[in-house]
């Protein structure tokens, strides 16, 4: 038998699965926090985010897109991605993955996002 001895992510313990939903949860709310510089809404309203996982150990690795190949931010975005998401309580790592499969299209965008833009 196992026991907790409530030891968090950071310190190297494995964490349950309600506390993974809360990193993944305040994982999101740091996404929302960072923007494409050329487009005044924030990576994840706007799709760039395709998944976010949470490990045991409160390793987080973040697949994503750029809205083209050829986006300015995608030097810095995958960067600033991985600093916030350091940030968050109990993350205890970061992996930025950025993918172009499937290429990024404005279908992706949150609602809130095509309101935003005049997409809606």
């Amino acid at each position: 038998m196992t026991e907790d001895n409530g030891s968090s992510a950071a310190g190297g313990g494995s964490i349950n699965s309600i506390e993974k939903k809360v990193i993944e949860n305040n994982v999101i709310t740091a996404l929302q926090a960072c923007y494409d510089p050329e487009i005044p809404v924030n990576i994840y309203d706007l799709g760039l985010v395709y998944d976010v996982a949470v490990g045991e150990n409160g390793q987080v690795v973040i697949t994503m897109t750029l809205t083209s190949p050829h986006c300015p931010a995608a030097q810095s975005l995958p960067g600033e991605v991985q600093q916030r998401v350091s940030s968050v309580p109990g993350v205890s790592s970061v992996k930025v993955d950025v993918t172009w499969t499937p290429p990024w299209n404005i279908s992706m965008m949150s609602d809130v996002a095509k309101l935003e833009l005049g997409y809606m």
